[in-house]
């Protein structure tokens, strides 16, 4: 049996003795993903449930979280913070906070475009030497309504082979390295991958995937948000193991760049590939982001996922989720779909 196995059939242990626990009345919920689509998944499921975890990535190397990363070798902070801040209750205290650690310096020095979060978590992870101990303080100072993760104990440089990156050689495959500009690339993303190729995860984030009831992938930027969360193996492996249902949020469009030209179906189909052995339980799209619902119903079926269908955009017609109506949706999910423990 190899370390990786042994030590996931250890925490596999550790929380079975968690569920056998008598569950409150709400479910809980792991949301795992980075950046602004992770912060509207976070948004709204705060509004449904009190036993929520924010599993996040750690690529980025681009802004504040770059620099930081790039000059004291912590893992970038900006997206935890975004998880944070998103945690953050609608009271004047939560909002008064959420505003703080997202404020950036403008200076002519070397603390512009910082953001005052980003600096917070760097001194408490140098203060206490723990990542997850100063994560659960400041969610303390802030009184986020949840807990945050970072999903690697190591910062991670994510990696794409892409297709036709420069437009003179279309059908040649070079790699692409960094968050920031696998984001932005132009051509084709093939395919990505982390490095280093086996990191660790933070054991918290594990023992919280598998005591989970719920467990929410996306919406985020998909190679470098979503994706990442499957090339870490023992996160993975229990993502695939987990007695907790699995929901997928598409997106409400394509990233230019990143995902251009991908049609909701063209998603998964890219998921699937990069883990073959995960099933999902539901995909959950806005209405009006499918232009073809047979054709993802059929690439939802092949992940072992039936398809949701909700107005979940922002009514005023820009392409961002809408806080209440994501969480009007995820809540009928998690009614309708089956579950583990007795909430409700």
């Amino acid at each position: 049996m190899t370390s990786r196995n042994l030590r996931l059939r250890r925490l596999s242990r550790a929380t079975s003795a968690l569920s056998g626990r008598k569950r409150g009345a709400q479910p809980k919920v792991v949301a795992l993903g980075g950046g602004m689509g992770l912060s509207a998944s976070l948004t709204a499921l705060r509004r449904i449930t009190g036993d929520l975890t924010a599993v996040v990535t750690v690529a980025d190397d681009g802004g504040s979280s770059g620099r930081l990363r790039e000059e004291l070798g912590v893992l970038p902070p900006g997206d935890l913070r975004k998880a944070l801040a998103a945690l953050c209750g609608d009271d004047e205290w939560g909002q008064t906070w959420a505003q703080v650690i997202q404020h950036r310096f403008e200076s002519k020095g070397d603390l512009h475009e910082h953001a005052v979060g980003n600096l917070l978590i760097v001194a408490l992870w140098e203060q206490l030497g723990d990542h997850v101990q100063a994560l659960d303080l400041v969610g303390k100072l802030l009184g986020a309504h949840g807990r945050v993760l970072p999903m690697s104990a190591v910062p991670l440089e994510l990696q794409a082979l892409v297709r036709g990156h420069d437009p003179e050689r279309p059908e040649e495959i070079v790699t692409v390295r960094g968050q920031a500009t696998v984001a932005l690339t132009p051509g084709e993303v093939q395919s990505v991958h982390v490095v280093p190729a086996d990191p660790p995860a933070v054991p918290e984030a594990v023992a919280a995937v598998l005591d989970a009831d719920w467990v929410v992938l996306g919406p985020g930027s998909w190679f470098s948000s979503v994706i990442p969360h499957l090339l870490v193996p023992e996160l993975l492996d229990a993502l695939v193991s987990t007695k907790a249902r699995k929901v997928l949020s598409l997106n409400l469009a394509p990233q230019p760049g990143e995902t251009e030209g991908f049609s909701p179906q063209r998603h998964l189909e890219v998921l699937g590939r990069h883990a073959p052995k995960l099933a999902l339980d539901v995909v959950l799209a806005d209405e009006a982001a499918v232009p073809d619902r047979e054709s993802l119903a059929d690439a939802a079926k092949r992940l072992g996922a039936a398809v949701e269908l909700a107005p979940v955009a922002s009514p005023d017609g820009v392409p961002i989720h809408d806080p209440e109506l994501l969480a009007a949706a995820y809540d009928r999910i998690f009614r309708m779909h089956g579950r583990i423990g007795p909430w409700r």
